[in-house]
């Protein structure tokens, strides 16, 4: 049997190539009736005839990209016994295995916390100073974090920046201190009630996070984990509606994208804070850009581990 002028122009042309249900139809449905078609001919249409459907592919797929990440902020709370109750407990636990699980001890109980914790369980200072040393009573270096194996610190969370005053500025230099000194950083920022009432959320978040880019380089945001904290919902048990939050996110996330680089806009994880509990955890994980939480109380009960699970 002979092959027809079109066939044969279907066969031999590279581009366009035969979609399913358009050119050449007989070929992709017929093709036991051309005997002179190779298999590897055949083969490479029927590969480059199939269509994806729209539905298989994500809606976002960095946000698939992006390890959820669940931090625990112990606060000023907890003493020996109970602390390494709560890391035995956490050790215990099914977790999920694609979350990142940091908990945050007061700082006397780091070593403690670090010995006892599981490896795959990071663990984070409260706090860290800007300088590497020298007569600053009462603070710690970023050197003796790493020195007794911490990897993480907790900068610029709401009750220091209002009840200790530490500025955008101070926070956004220990920032830098402590990635350059190999530390991962969960960032902090957050309004107040009154800048939320006022319509100025976005305009606090977006100083926050300028006062940091002006310490940083596009490079050290791959160390960083934004956390943004409404002060208003840090143990009120008052929290973000998950539409506040998503919003919020969104317009940090377009920030990093206008003021970082495209790849900050599409890695740098954003988690929430702010009353999260084993009762909103769930509906607030499969927002877009809540890439994860930072929890306060609620760490320190066994709901943190419903809270890490979030996402099961």
């Amino acid at each position: 049997m002979r092959i027809g002028k079109r066939h044969r122009r279907c066969l031999v042309r590279q581009a366009p190539v035969p979609i399913l249900g358009t050119e050449c139809p007989s070929i992709l449905f017929n093709r036991p009736t051309f005997p002179l078609v190779s298999i590897p001919t055949l083969v490479f249409i029927s590969f480059f005839s199939f269509q994806i459907p729209k539905t298989s592919i994500p809606h976002n797929p960095f946000k698939m990209a992006r390890q959820f990440f669940v931090g625990g902020n112990f606060k000023m709370n907890g003493v020996k016994e109970s602390i390494t109750s709560i890391v035995k407990n956490l050790n215990a636990a099914k977790l999920d295995s694609t979350t990142e699980v940091v908990i945050s001890p007061p700082a006397l109980y780091l070593t403690l916390t670090r010995e006892l914790a599981d490896p795959k369980i990071g663990v984070a200072a409260q706090n860290v100073f800007d300088k590497p040393n020298g007569a600053f009573t009462g603070e710690i270096s970023v050197e003796q974090l790493a020195d007794s194996n911490i990897n993480w610190v907790v900068i610029g969370h709401s009750e220091r920046r209002v009840i200790l005053k530490e500025t955008d500025e101070f926070i956004a230099r220990k920032t830098k201190a402590a990635i350059e000194g190999g530390l991962s950083v969960i960032f902090c920022i957050g309004e107040t009630l009154e800048e939320r009432e006022a319509n100025k959320t976005i305009d606090v978040v977006t100083r926050q996070l300028n006062a940091a880019a002006k310490e940083l380089s596009k490079e050290q945001w791959d160390k960083v984990v934004i956390a943004y904290e409404p002060v208003w919902a840090i143990g009120t048990g008052k929290v973000a509606t998950t539409e506040q939050a998503q919003e919020v996110h969104a317009a940090i996330r377009q920030w990093l994208g206008a003021s970082v680089s495209a790849e900050a806009q599409a890695n740098v994880r954003i988690i929430y804070g702010g009353s999260v509990s084993e009762k909103n955890c769930r509906e607030l994980a499969q927002k877009e850009d809540v890439d994860g939480f930072l929890v306060g109380g609620a760490s320190l009960k066994p709901a943190f581990v419903d809270i890490i699970n979030a996402r099961i």
